[in-house]
């Protein structure tokens, strides 16, 4: 898309989304992911957009810091430090870049994203 301001309406809503595939690192289940990028810098820096992520377990690294707004869902985010974070519609959360642990997603998350 080529804008001076990139952007998507309904992302809430969207439903003309994309095949990101199953989440890699499963741990339980078989969590699948579609998305639609709202826009992507140069070196992939930033990038934004909506994900949408079906239940399962899985282990992450967060490699930038990233900005989640849940906008429906539910899910727990568990660092390896312990700390517990339950999302749910209108959480929002800043992973900090080398943030670490496990997602749990109990009911389809939908987030708009960017990562820094």
């Amino acid at each position: 898309m080529t804008s001076s301001a990139p952007h998507l309406h309904q992302a809430s809503t969207r439903t003309d989304l994309v095949d990101w595939g199953a989440q890699p690192d499963a741990l339980e289940g078989a969590s699948y992911s579609t998305g639609r990028l709202v826009h992507k810098g140069p070196n992939n820096q930033p990038e934004s957009g909506i994900w949408v992520c079906t239940p399962g377990r899985w282990r992450l690294a967060i490699p930038r810091d990233e900005l989640c707004h849940f906008v429906a869902g539910r899910a727990t985010y568990r660092s390896d430090d312990g700390e517990v974070i339950d999302v749910s519609a209108a959480t929002v959360v800043m992973f900090p870049a080398g943030w670490a642990g496990e997602c749990t997603v109990h009911e389809t998350i939908r987030n708009i994203y960017m990562l820094a």
